[in-house]
């Protein structure tokens, strides 16, 4: 332990070396990477006016829509301005608040992900099993509270990670990624990780049990349509398959994140390990657009309203 602390340091500034030189690919890595960005910001600010400006998408379900596309919007915003600043960088270094400050969008835009996808499907659970009740049991205060909870929980649960991680004494600045990753900074500890681990497995836990809910309820309300009539199955099919495709998205992305960060992926192709490392941050911003904006028939028709001027 004294060796350890002797070799310990203060660091300024962590070192992304998963960047490599590629030449004068880097100039279309960062219009592909550019391109990507701006398809998302456009994709998901459309979707948030389209909701926002018509009152008759001022509905609970369309209310945690609305704030799913925010939360896609900050997240992306988390991780592509710096994405695109390193590519044309010879030196790939960030300073430590700022690496702090991504680990801290990053973590918790997944965490209000996580959370948003389980008030919808406590919102879809209302409205199919009890149809009659729906207005008495989601309430404007109730919804207020949930899209509060969405995003309190997460801020202060990561809040705290990013406490213990930056009071640790590391032994190197050297993060293995594009981006700056908690559990990277952790691995290079030369102290005592004990309550960051014991912290890091309750988050962990936490998380897993919102996404075992999450199918529960849809396990819940797939009964209640088998059981029920035509209608109430279609009624279900339209609303919760773009719910349930989101989920499954998301979830694989952050299960190869979390599988590639603990395990050594070295028989991995090099590219394929950078591309789903990024995956659960590039492809859920991009797919919840075109699955809601296809899928759901209001939003599709006032996207068209708005973007052609057809009324």
């Amino acid at each position: 332990m004294a060796a350890s602390m002797i070799n310990s340091t203060v660091f300024s500034s962590f070192t992304l070396s998963a960047y490599f030189d590629n030449g004068t690919l880097e100039y279309l890595s960062f219009m592909v990477i550019m391109s990507l960005y701006v398809l998302i910001v456009l994709a998901n600010l459309v979707l948030v006016v389209v909701i926002c400006v018509n009152r008759s998408l001022h509905e609970p379900m369309y209310i945690f829509l609305c704030s799913l596309f925010v939360n896609q919007l900050y997240g992306s915003t988390g991780l592509f301005p710096l994405l695109l600043v390193q590519i044309l960088l010879d030196v790939h270094t960030v300073s430590a608040p700022f690496c702090f400050l991504q680990i801290f969008c990053v973590y918790s835009y997944a965490n209000v992900e996580f959370c948003n996808l389980a008030v919808m499907s406590y919102d879809r659970y209302l409205a199919i099993c009890f149809p009659l009740q729906y207005n008495t049991l989601m309430t404007s205060n109730k919804v207020a509270f949930l899209i509060a909870l969405t995003w309190l929980y997460p801020f202060v649960a990561i809040t705290v990670l990013i406490c213990l991680s930056a009071s640790l004494q590391l032994c190197g600045n050297v993060i293995n990624k594009v981006y700056c990753d908690n559990y990277s900074i952790v691995k290079l500890a030369c102290t005592d990780t004990t309550v960051n681990n014991i912290y890091g497995l309750i988050y962990t836990v936490v998380t897993i049990c919102v996404v075992i809910l999450i199918f529960y309820t849809y396990t819940r309300i797939l009964h209640v349509c088998f059981c029920g009539s035509k209608q109430t199955r279609q009624k279900a099919v339209s609303t919760c398959t773009p719910h349930l495709a989101s989920l499954l998205n998301f979830s694989c992305g952050c299960f190869f994140e979390i599988v590639q960060s603990r395990f050594d992926m070295k028989h991995i192709p090099y590219m394929l390990r950078v591309f789903l490392s990024l995956y659960w941050l590039t492809c859920q911003p991009l797919f919840n657009p075109v699955l809601y904006g296809l899928n759901l028939t209001r939003i599709r028709i006032l996207c068209k309203s708005l973007l052609f001027g057809k009324m």
